[in-house]
């Protein structure tokens, strides 16, 4: 990728507020788009591993999703599969950040150059995560960010942004996100209403500077749910060298997750699942293509993984009152 760019400004910021967003993700462009993925996509067939809402935005588009099946290890796209999935008609791959852990994204880009395929990192979940030091959005073709509340960078509502060091997809991008218009009430190409509103920027610049402190706290928490949890039967989240994980959500896995989440929800603890329905399991992608081995690890650690609470202000003694409360758990097996 090249290492200089210049940014396209959000709809409102200012020059100034926007280099602020620049430095967050250095060497990209970047661009608002709260339905990033529509902007993207052809009608080709794109390679993704389970995730509703990528497979939905490949669909919107008349596009086809090929669902590949996830690594069991770090729950992200089985980089081993990805070749399988490859025909004349592939466009590009497109690896799922899940839970705040890249992909292993040194194995994708080779992949990706050895096919001349384009990379559309869904970095919904991995706001600041990084593979081999470099951050997550610009490690790829395009990387797309949620801005939803929820999110490690939440707005007040719904938002997102495009990032990307490609000036021919910046460009179609801000005309695509706003009517197609090139300048007032002229328009070259059919496009959609998805600037960025005031509330929203103005939440996300007041947020920015606090993603780094935010990042590292939950790290913290999630170190302290290592250490109370090191010696338990769950399954921990793993770190991979390569990685810097963001703990969007710290997911443990067991056999027995729901009773867990019962007997937790009777403490006042309450736990969720992310996610309970593999896509391929979704009536929208029931029909989907896959690999051909099928998705029997997606099937498998949804019915036994589950989300601690996670969220940076979490203090010690909460941390502690979980980790005790799984540990009782566990001991009434």
């Amino acid at each position: 990728m090249r290492s200089e760019t210049s940014l396209i400004p959000l709809g409102i910021f200012s020059e100034k507020k926007s280099r602020r967003l620049k430095k967050s993700l250095p060497n990209t462009a970047m661009q608002s788009m709260p339905s990033a993925w529509l902007t993207v996509l052809m009608h080709y067939t794109w390679h993704c591993a389970p995730s509703i809402s990528t497979a939905l935005a490949i669909a919107y588009s008349g596009a086809d999703p090929v669902l590949v099946d996830i690594d069991e290890e770090d729950f992200n796209i089985d980089v081993d599969l990805i070749e399988q999935a490859i025909t004349p008609r592939t466009k590009a791959i497109i690896p799922v950040h899940l839970y705040g852990q890249p992909a292993k994204m040194d194995r994708i880009r080779a992949i990706a150059e050895k096919h001349s395929l384009a990379i559309i990192e869904d970095s919904a979940q991995a706001h600041a995560a990084e593979c081999n030091g470099q951050r997550t959005g610009s490690l790829g073709t395009i990387g797309c960010f949620s801005f939803y509340p929820g999110k490690n960078l939440g707005a007040f509502g719904d938002g997102g942004a495009i990032t990307t060091n490609d000036p021919t997809i910046a460009d179609r991008v801000r005309l695509l996100r706003n009517y197609g218009q090139v300048k007032k009430n002229e328009h070259s190409m059919l496009g959609f209403n998805c600037r960025l509103d005031t509330v929203q920027a103005a939440v996300l610049l007041v947020k920015l500077a606090h993603l780094d402190k935010w990042t590292e706290q939950r790290r913290r928490v999630a170190a302290r749910y290592n250490e109370l949890l090191a010696d338990s039967d769950f399954e921990l989240p793993i770190e991979r060298s390569d990685a810097k994980h963001v703990y969007h959500l710290y997911v443990v896995r067991h056999p027995e997750r729901d009773r867990f989440i019962e007997e937790l929800a009777k403490a006042g603890i309450f736990c969720g699942i992310h996610y309970p329905n593999p896509l391929n399991r979704a009536q929208p992608f029931e029909a989907a293509r896959t690999v051909p081995s099928g998705l029997p690890v997606c099937d498998r650690i949804s019915k036994e993984i589950m989300s601690l609470p996670m969220y940076p202000e979490m203090t010690d003694e909460q941390i502690v009152r979980v980790a005790e409360s799984l540990n009782a758990c566990l001991a009434q097996s």
